[in-house]
């Protein structure tokens, strides 16, 4: 009887538990920083008894969110667009692109939780939820440094040089392989919660890591050689297809690498549940662009940030998006000849 008395104690305690339910970019090393670092510091800053539980999400055609996956006690969405709903409690996020509709817009503007925040001009959103935690609730982000750095590095483009980006040499560059890659759907979520604590390089020693990155290796450099064989550039801009190719989740730098002297490029890529539009700058490119890319991928239900941005159609819109993509390409490279682009 004792013992009944015990466990029932001990399933009450758990009960109590706060279950916060973290929505991330998923494929993306950012978004699943972003998890990592939110759950550090709503861990350390909020409550000691959150349980958390991650859920990834992708840009596709159609809906983005779906109000029953709001079941948590908190629902934070983080590096990604933002939900009205009023089950998300916590939002972060940097993109130019990050609202669906006006509507949307108003509604953060009336927002007064203090526990939702927007900011484009941080390089990724990783650093901007470092900065909000450290200024608005006392987190101190000196134990997360090495993975804020990174991130700023990867998602803001923030290589040397082209080379470094392609070679992969440092850890944060194989993990942010394997993120955008992996096709195992439970891969980023057991990485998230190491992020959040332990070294990039550790991380790699990690079985469950460490199995997946020679074969990936070895994609990678397959994917050099198609897209060596594929891209085509034209008035400083790349055009690529490669849609009949499992090889969505490429290094988007590669295309720079093989042509340094581009400014745009624009690929179309294939999943099972989308069609992409990719439409990237140069960031090593001696010639500044002038087209703002968000505003152009918003045009056609997509969005991102002035420097990159996407596009998702359905599996069964191949044409539409051939369209987009022809049309982008035609728009980018008349830019360039004539000098000037679109803000």
């Amino acid at each position: 009887m004792i013992l009944l008395l015990r466990r029932s104690g001990q399933a009450k305690k758990e009960d109590d538990r706060v279950r916060v339910r973290v929505f991330y970019h998923d494929k993306c090393f950012d978004g699943a920083s972003s998890a990592a670092l939110f759950s550090r510091f709503y861990r350390e800053r909020i409550r000691s008894d959150g349980e958390f539980v991650f859920s990834g999400l992708l840009h596709r055609a159609g809906a983005l969110f779906e109000e029953r996956d709001f079941d948590g006690d908190e629902n934070a969405i983080v590096d990604f667009k933002y939900s009205s709903s009023p089950k998300i409690t916590w939002w972060f996020d940097h993109h130019e692109s990050a609202f669906l509709s006006p509507a949307d817009a108003a509604h953060f503007e009336q927002e007064h939780s203090n526990r939702k925040f927007y900011d484009p001009d941080f390089k990724s959103c990783t650093s901007f939820i470092a900065a909000i935690a450290e200024q608005r609730f006392g987190f101190d982000p000196r134990s997360v440094a090495e993975l804020v750095h990174w991130t700023d590095i990867v998602d803001g483009a923030m290589y040397e040089d082209a080379r470094s980006a392609v070679e992969m040499k440092a850890p944060a560059m194989k993990l942010t392989m394997a993120i955008e890659a992996s096709q195992d759907p439970n891969f980023v979520k057991k990485l998230i919660p190491l992020l959040a604590y332990e070294p990039l390089a550790n991380i790699l020693e990690k079985p469950f890591v460490a199995s997946v990155l020679p074969p990936l290796l070895e994609r990678h450099r397959r994917s050099q050689e198609i897209l060596r064989k594929r891209t085509e550039e034209k008035d400083g801009t790349i055009y690529f297809d490669i849609t009949d190719l499992d090889l969505e989740g490429y290094n988007k730098f590669v295309p720079y690498y093989l042509h340094p002297d581009s400014i745009y490029s624009v690929g179309l890529s294939k999943s099972s549940f989308r069609v992409k539009v990719s439409v990237g700058s140069n960031p090593w490119s001696k010639r500044e662009p002038t087209v703002n890319l968000a505003k152009v991928c918003e045009r056609y239900g997509g969005g991102g940030h002035a420097r990159v941005g996407a596009i998702s159609f359905e599996p069964e819109e191949n044409e539409a998006a051939h369209k987009a993509a022809h049309e982008i390409v035609e728009e980018l490279r008349a830019s360039v000849r004539q000098g000037s682009g679109t803000r």
